[in-house]
């Protein structure tokens, strides 16, 4: 990289910090819904931007992803969740913009009592530690550094999380269309120069495996398939709920969502794409993960790599400045600040103490696990069979389980996929209990609590 290209990064950087510390007016103390939602007046723009950015952090992953599976790629970090993202858009975004709440847990205390909200406040809280992003942040900054890959992870976990603090959920929205903007810009650079200098489809299938352009890849049709299930994520995803509270209104809600599976089927076309170009240009890379990186600097000249490790950077830190966001406000609110005096000045004091928690756990697991792919598995396998009956239901009285029964839906769905999940260490092999993904059993103990309260409470109302 020239100088130039280290100029721009530490602009960008600058950027991000001087609109993140600037704490709007109306943030005072007590304002919860100006600090939380920056006062639901999100236009759709705004979040279209936002939304498209926040969910698109794991773009290391789908780099190494399309370098060894090739198109693939989009039928299992893709399609899945544009389906699920089409069903949030239809039966959910309106609801939850009308329900006026302000988090997932204070639905579910709107719905279920207390109990069921500080559960599902603690499993929010572990499923949008940004661990697996924080990690990808320290794998880019260790590739442009060669500094120790802890060091980096707690140096970009650090730097992601400070700004959105004071700037609460404004400065999340102000920097995510900044870098909306640089994600798509650098990879349209990168593709440009690719097709320019190589040649388009005609050089990809002359230079790649046959499988990198079937829809499986070389992998077992099992394997896609758990992706479409862990996908179903997307009905309890943090941060749609968090925008569609804070949509100035519900038809923002619902069009915001549908726009943004467009941009997200453009910008895995890019991705993809890119992906297959690094794999036939540089068929022998070791990592795969930094394939993107590497791809770059074969082919991009000065001011244009520096445009591209910005979309990158963007990419990656506008998913681990939001998700910090959510965790610091779910356990700081949700958790810590529900279970004291509930004064609204003290709520983001509370955030602020969520938010180191946030930081050490985000380290902590990056460190420890080490694949981007295997957080994002283990984590959406325990927490979607948890909370997705529950919460999808919450909304619709006709559907929404009783008091009752949710507690318990809760804990052991989860339980059983967490059990499940360890079942390899436990018995000391490669392979789950009878070769099943842990998110199925713990969706099928979910639906069968959802069945038996059904069945419950039909019973009761006939008597």
């Amino acid at each position: 990289m020239q100088s130039i290209d280290i100029f721009l990064i530490v602009l960008y950087l600058l950027s991000l910090v001087g609109i993140g510390l600037r704490k709007p007016k109306e943030n005072s103390a007590a304002n919860i819904e100006s600090y939380l939602l920056d006062s639901r007046r999100l236009t759709l723009p705004a979040f279209v931007a936002t939304l498209v950015s926040t969910w698109y952090g794991g773009i290391l992953g789908v780099g190494e992803y399309s370098y060894l599976f090739g198109i693939s790629n989009w039928l299992v970090f893709g399609v899945p969740y544009y389906l699920a993202a089409l069903i949030f858009a239809l039966f959910i975004a309106k609801r939850a913009r009308r329900s006026q709440m302000l988090t997932i847990p204070q639905q579910l205390e709107h719905a279920y009592g207390q109990g069921p909200a500080h559960i599902g406040a603690l499993l929010v809280f572990v499923m949008t530690v940004p661990a697996a992003y924080v990690l990808m942040l320290g794998v880019l900054i260790q590739f442009l550094t060669a500094w120790p890959l802890i060091l980096c992870i707690a140096l970009g976990s650090l730097f992601s999380m400070i700004y959105v603090t004071r700037g609460g959920f404004r400065a999340v929205v102000r920097t995510d269309l900044l870098q909306f903007g640089l994600m798509f810009a650098g990879f349209i650079l990168l593709l440009f120069y690719a097709v320019n200098e190589h040649g388009g489809l005609s050089f990809l299938q002359q230079s790649l495996p046959a499988t990198h352009f079937s829809w499986h890849g070389g992998n077992r049709a099992s394997t896609i398939a758990v992706w479409y299930f862990i996908a179903l994520s997307t009905l309890i995803e943090p941060a749609f709920y968090q925008r569609c509270f804070a949509a100035k209104n519900e038809t923002v809600a619902r069009n915001g969502i549908l726009l943004s599976i467009a941009f997200w089927i453009v910008f895995d076309f890019l991705t993809t794409f890119s992906g297959l170009y690094a794999r036939a240009i540089l068929p022998e890379l070791q990592d795969p993960i930094s394939s993107y990186l590497h791809l770059a600097g074969r082919l991009l000249p000065p001011v244009s790599l520096g445009l591209f490790v910005l979309a990158l950077l963007s990419t990656i830190m506008s998913t681990v400045d939001s998700y910090s966001f959510l965790a610091a406000t779910t356990i700081g609110r949700d958790f810590l600040w529900s279970r004291s005096s509930r004064n609204p000045a003290s709520v983001e004091w509370y955030s602020k103490i969520g938010m180191v928690l946030t930081c050490v756990l985000s380290i902590a697991i990056a460190a420890w696990a080490q694949s981007v792919i295997r957080i994002w598995k283990d984590f959406g396998s325990i927490g979607t069979p948890a909370l997705l009956l529950p919460l999808a239901s919450s909304f619709s009285p006709r559907f929404k389980m009783t008091s009752t029964w949710v507690p318990s839906a809760i804990l052991i769905s989860g339980g059983v996929s967490t059990l499940w999940l360890v079942s390899r260490t436990l018995s000391g092999n490669s392979d789950y209990w009878l070769d099943i993904e842990p998110i199925y059993p713990g969706l099928l103990t979910s639906l069968l609590f959802f069945s038996l309260d059904k069945v419950v409470h039909r019973l009761h109302r006939h008597k």
